[in-house]
């Protein structure tokens, strides 16, 4: 009876899709590839808020106060349109970003940034809710422009 060693563990698959970015679909700073899939999860759940924020604007403009006088007063009725359909495409291209596709990154980032702006505006009505939702838009942004892809263009 002789006793061998085993055999070394095979190298990664080329499909591998490890975080450290080796695979095609990796990427080079983890944060990033986790932190792009953490923003597709937050863009669903932050546009599926948007819709609802819109909808209790649409319905009843005794829900919303706003605190003080502000440069960009619209009517609520405006601004739950507006909640409305941002909320709408921030969860089609939350929903995109889960493909990994480019065009969905390039989508996210327009969308986002009009939440941001859209949000900033929001603050008289709903500074706190605003200022977190800012905050989550940029870290949206932040995962979805530093996402490296290694798979070929």
């Amino acid at each position: 009876m002789s006793s061998a060693a085993p055999p070394p563990p095979a190298p990664p698959a080329s499909d591998d899709r490890t975080p450290g970015g080796f695979g095609p679909g990796g990427s080079g700073d983890p944060w990033a590839a986790g932190g792009l899939a953490l923003g597709g999860i937050l863009m669903v759940v932050y546009g599926l808020f948007a819709v609802l924020q819109g909808i209790a604007a649409i319905a009843g403009d005794e829900v919303y106060t706003s605190f003080g006088q502000y440069s960009f007063a619209f009517d609520l009725t405006a601004w739950g349109w507006i909640h409305l359909i941002v909320g709408v495409l921030v969860v089609a291209a939350g929903c995109g970003l889960f493909t990994g596709a480019a065009w969905a990154r390039v989508v996210s980032a327009v969308v986002v940034g009009l939440a941001l702006i859209a949000n900033f505006l929001w603050l008289p009505y709903q500074p706190f809710w605003s200022i977190i939702m800012i905050v989550t838009g940029l870290f949206v942004l932040w995962s979805v422009f530093n996402y490296r892809s290694s798979r070929p263009v």
